[in-house]
C-alpha cells in the first residue's frame, strides 16, 4: 500500500499541471480538444488520488469535500458524457 504522502505528491502535481495548461484562458481552453482532455485526465487523477488517501489525513482536513470529491471522480469516469467543460 502506497503512504499518503505519494498521493499528496500525485495530487499537487496534477494541479500544477492543470494551471499550467490552462494558463491561457477559458477560450484558449475551450477551443483546444487537446487541453481539456488533459485537464479532464489530471482531474481524474486528482480525484482518484484523494480516495487513496488515509482516514487520518481525511480526518485532518475536515474542511475538504472528500465525498464531493469521490463523487466528481466517478461524474469524470462513469458519466463523462455528461462532462461539459
Amino acid at each position: 500500500m502506497k503512504d499518503d504522502l505519494h498521493y499528496v505528491q500525485h495530487i499537487l502535481e496534477c494541479i500544477e499541471r492543470i494551471q499550467r495548461y490552462c494558463v491561457e484562458g477559458e477560450s484558449a481552453f475551450l477551443g483546444s480538444d487537446l487541453l481539456q482532455d488533459a485537464v479532464l485526465r489530471n482531474l481524474q487523477i486528482l480525484a482518484e488520488s484523494t480516495q487513496r488517501l488515509s482516514q487520518g489525513i481525511k480526518s485532518a482536513c475536515p474542511g475538504v469535500g472528500w465525498r464531493e470529491l469521490a463523487g466528481f471522480r466517478n461524474v469524470l469516469v462513469h458519466d463523462y458524457m455528461g462532462v461539459n467543460p
